[in-house]
């Protein structure tokens, strides 16, 4: 594991570009998200953070597909 890695684990609040390494989507793909509700974000002024738990709470919602 990288340093990195390492720091984004302790993190609390990611950025949205930074949601979207730690997921491998888009930074463009986690906005969406955003905007369509799907993906929980806390707003201090201009700026957005996503909470870890969210982050967490999103990946659970996906659904394995089937071939």
């Amino acid at each position: 594991m990288s340093t990195v890695n390492a720091a984004h684990v302790d993190r609390l609040l990611y950025t949205p570009e930074e949601a979207a390494e730690v997921l491998s989507f888009g930074r463009s793909t986690v906005y969406e998200l955003m905007a369509a509700g799907q993906l929980k974000f806390v707003k201090r002024g201009r700026s957005r953070r996503i909470k870890r738990s969210h982050l967490e709470e999103f990946v659970n919602t996906l659904e394995p597909q089937s071939h």
